[in-house]
């Protein structure tokens, strides 16, 4: 990394700091300028102190000398405690923001870098470097030490200044002494920039081990994987596999270590041996009696307070730097664009209700992929009409409703609503006409009122008669605490567990409290058993009123319900027209396929016929 991007690095990564919590980062300097004066205090004193009983000072002046000693300490010591209570507070701020920069960052990205490999495997190693302590979080360390080893590095320069003065020691001595300082800096230097080269390059080697194991620990954890794990006799494996991950890693780690204990010896012994000679150089003036005995005490306490904070600097000021490939990278993730045209048009609001919504001559494949999803595809329909979009798997269903969303734009060709290109009305605008169930949709550890409404406030009522007309009825009915009842068992002991076709029923009820004009459904019914389906499809038309309705089956008793229906066929639409239309049509697709699921839609005693 080039000097230039270092100096711009850092500027941007205390801007951001500072930006996190102003108090966090200007109580963290200042609580270590005032922790690390204390010591200063005692030993400038007592150097006085032990002069002042060598020469034979009235005792009024030693009491004087001690008051003082003890009444600085304590003030800044008030001080220091008043700062840390302050500079808890900010940083539980500072933690709380940072973590929602990032949250606020992910929710703001662009579908398409959401689904991007590249980002999700650049989001996860920021969250594991994170983790071990590296770019915010080595920043704030590096703050911390930089801020005390800078305020050491003046307080005991400006009280062994005055030993370079001293007519008793000669020339060649102080240059010595300066020479060796030197000396111990650069190797200092040297052998950190070379621990933090290896180290780098540890951690860097480690970034797939340390994720597959990320990913195993969640498994192996979660509660949900325990029936699993024990059905499938999966536990001897997951061990195995989790012992093997962990002794790779610490063979290297011990590889690693031993490197840095073989630099950090050498540098550990020059700064002994300088030592040694700040001694025999004090001793020397000694002798003569030229330097008192508190001054002696003073500057062997100084010196070697000022080599640790000299040697603790570069460090800090090492570390710093190797961060800073670090911090790149993490700001190269706050710093990926929404390429999403965000329009400006309102989204017309019409009392005939006279929407049509066009695809024309959509083409669109996904990012880093040269084969298209969707091929030349044409659709008109008006809103409020049902729409069925049916077609084998990986036939283009789910893409389509995922350009109609705006989470991506056509590769080519373009989408209208009244005319207007989509692209044009202004984003979130857009977005808000629209409610949808996705095949993988999310429930949370939260009430099942907010799981419905999807936010922390809620109409209980509302929740309610929509939980019914999805169908779930019935269980709420036998929930103590209705739409309070938390959902799993993550921040409550008696959240319910829930199977997969109710977790359905929950999101097709968060579907209906948006109440928007549009509503997709995209395979609701997948997890559903076929009475619970079968209710959702009789009652389709109820559910959707007057909103314009899309959705998405493999199972192609719900297009009874709707009064188009297209065929998606590798990525193409094949087949329109109206379910009696294209049932007629028997050398086609859609009849094919009805054919097929012809068995599991045939009356029994116990099934109803749909």
């Amino acid at each position: 990394m080039k000097f230039t991007e270092h100096i711009w690095i850092t500027k941007r990564s205390f801007q951001y700091l500072y930006s996190l919590s102003r108090a966090h980062l200007l109580c963290l300097v200042a609580g270590n300028v005032l922790q690390n004066l204390l010591p200063y205090i005692p030993i400038y004193i007592s150097a006085l102190l032990i002069d002042a009983l060598y020469e034979g000072q009235p005792t009024e002046k030693l009491l004087l000398l001690v008051a003082l000693t003890v009444g600085s300490v304590f003030l800044l010591s008030l001080a220091g405690t008043w700062m840390s209570s302050v500079l808890e507070q900010a940083s539980n701020e500072m933690y709380r923001n940072l973590s929602w920069d990032q949250s606020e960052k992910t929710m703001k990205l662009a579908y398409a870098s959401v689904e991007d490999p590249d980002v999700a495997l650049l989001r996860s190693r920021i969250a594991m470097e994170s983790q071990t302590g590296y770019n915010m979080w080595r920043l704030i360390y590096c703050t911390e030490q930089l801020s005390s080893t800078l305020t050491r590095i003046l307080m005991s320069a400006s009280l062994t200044l005055s030993f370079f003065f001293l007519d008793a020691i000669p020339a060649y001595m102080k240059l010595g002494l300066v020479g060796g300082i030197v000396l111990a800096l650069v190797c200092s230097i040297f052998t950190t920039r070379k621990t933090g080269s290896l180290t780098n390059r540890f951690y860097a080697s480690c970034v797939h081990l340390n994720l597959a194991s990320s990913k195993y620990y969640n498994y192996m954890e979660h509660y949900g994987s325990a029936k699993d794990i024990r059905i499938y006799d999966m536990a001897e494996k997951l061990l195995a596999f989790n012992a093997e991950q962990e002794q790779t890693i610490n063979r290297q780690e011990m590889h690693l270590n031993m490197k840095r204990a073989g630099l950090k010896t050498a540098d550990i012994l020059l700064n002994h041996l300088l030592r040694f000679g700040v001694y025999l150089i004090l001793i020397y003036a000694a002798l003569p009696g030229t330097v008192t005995v508190g001054s002696i005490a003073r500057y062997v306490s100084c010196i070697m307070l000022l080599l640790d904070a000299a040697a603790g600097f570069l460090s800090a000021l090492q570390m710093l730097l190797n961060n800073n490939e670090y911090l790149k990278r993490y700001f190269s993730y706050l710093d990926i664009p929404n390429p999403m045209y965000q329009g400006s048009l309102t989204v017309e609001k019409r009392d005939d209700n006279e929407y049509y919504v066009e695809f024309r001559d959509v083409s669109f494949r996904y990012p880093n992929t040269q084969v298209y999803a969707l091929r030349h595809v044409n659709l008109k329909f008006k809103i409020g009409e049902k729409l069925a979009i049916v077609g084998r798997n990986g036939s283009g269903k789910t893409t389509f409703i995922k350009l109609m969303c705006r989470l991506y734009d056509p590769t080519e060709g373009e989408i209208l609503l009244n005319g207007v290109n989509i692209k044009k009305y202004d984003y979130d605008e857009y977005m808000s006409i629209f409610s949808i169930v996705f095949q993988d949709f999310g429930l949370f550890a939260f009430s099942l009122g907010q799981n419905v409404a999807a936010s922390p406030e809620y109409d209980r009522e509302k929740a309610m008669e929509c939980l019914v007309q999805a169908g779930f009825g019935e269980r709420l009915s036998a929930m103590p605490e209705g739409t309070e009842s938390y959902l799993y068992k993550d921040f409550a002991g008696s959240g319910i567990e829930i199977s997969g076709g109710e977790g359905q029923k929950i999101a097709i009820a968060r579907a209906l409290y948006k109440d928007a004009p549009f509503l997709i459904l995209d395979e609701p019914t997948a997890a559903l058993d076929p009475v619970s389906e079968y209710e959702i499809y009789s009652k389709f038309n109820e559910i959707a009123g007057d909103k314009t309705a899309v959705y998405i089956s493999h199972r192609l008793a719900s297009c009874r319900f709707c009064d188009k229906i297209a065929v998606f066929d590798n990525g193409e639409i094949i087949q329109t027209g109206s379910h009696e239309t294209l049932i007629a049509r028997q050398d086609e697709l859609y009849h094919e396929l009805w054919q097929a699921q012809a068995q599991y839609y045939v009356s029994s005693e116990n099934s109803p016929r749909i």
